[in-house]
């Protein structure tokens, strides 16, 4: 069984449309569950997902619990909470901003960790959501200065450098598969990373740390709107944040990355990527 853990706090609109995408459009093999926690939402968005979310679920056979947090209690803490609840043997981690394209997207995750030796954790190819549907994230280099590169980021969405299933030195939470045991021992997010950013690196590095590959698959792709779940969110100061708890992860993981043949200072160099307003997205092909 798969637990898919989300989070939502406003953005009504993008929440509408991609938990509503992750029920209908997801085809799985085994049953599963949705567990979104709402963090003090202002907008409704508790309340829709608490009825027409629900219902949504029901129609299709998907049971939803929804949480709910007096405030923005952080990242971390929430999916902490929907943790202690997940019923399922993986834990899947998707943020309220990521719609599936490859609709056995969850079955091809958990696969991926059967043929890995030592896999811990799998993650997808991110695209944006506009055609051509250029790469957003294709797993994550660190450099040996503790610096992040999104692989691939900008790329054709069929480069040959990122169609290759490979181990790689972290994933992104906004879509990452992780069996619960695995997180039962070895503990989930650290709140020392509040509100958000890091979190899940942090987490991938220390079930690393304990033995565990993390997996990217180009098998399973996912659209992404890039920010939408941080970016001009009042209470979240999103650049200091990034600043702040990047240097709590260099900190604390720097005897790992330093050691490891991460990417170039280049390399991580932040590509600008023009967007498409999230209004603007029509339909997107599935595969």
């Amino acid at each position: 069984m798969f637990s898919v853990i989300t989070l939502s706090y406003n953005k009504l609109t993008c929440t509408k449309r991609c938990l509503s995408a992750l029920i209908t459009d997801s085809v799985v093999d085994e049953p599963w569950e949705m567990i979104v926690v709402d963090n003090g939402s202002t907008d409704g968005s508790g309340e829709w997902c608490g009825t027409a979310l629900v219902a949504l679920g029901v129609a299709h056979g998907v049971p939803v619990t929804v949480l709910h947090n007096a405030g923005n209690v952080g990242c971390s803490y929430a999916r902490n909470r929907a943790i202690a609840v997940a019923k399922g043997d993986y834990l899947v981690f998707a943020d309220n901003d990521i719609v599936p394209r490859t609709r056995r997207w969850m079955p091809i995750l958990r696969d991926t960790l059967a043929v890995v030796p030592h896999a811990g954790m799998a993650g997808v190819k991110m695209v944006y959501p506009w055609a051509p549907y250029p790469i957003q994230c294709a797993g994550v280099g660190i450099s040996q200065r503790g610096h992040v590169c999104f692989r691939g980021r900008g790329e054709p969405i069929d480069d040959p450098r990122f169609n290759r299933q490979e181990t790689v030195q972290c994933l992104i939470s906004a879509c990452l598969l992780i069996p619960a045991e695995l997180i039962r021992r070895h503990g989930g997010f650290d709140e020392a990373f509040h509100p958000v950013q890091f979190e899940d690196f942090d987490l991938v590095y220390r079930l690393r740390e304990a033995g565990y590959e993390a997996v990217y698959t180009p098998a399973a792709e996912m659209y992404h709107f890039e920010s939408v779940t941080t970016q001009g969110t009042p209470t979240v100061h999103n650049a200091a944040v990034v600043v702040r708890n990047g240097l709590l992860f260099q900190k604390r993981w720097r005897h790992l990355f330093e050691r490891e043949d991460g990417p170039s200072e280049d390399a991580c160099r932040w590509r600008a990527v023009e967007a498409v307003a999230f209004d603007a997205i029509g339909e997107l092909p599935l595969v």
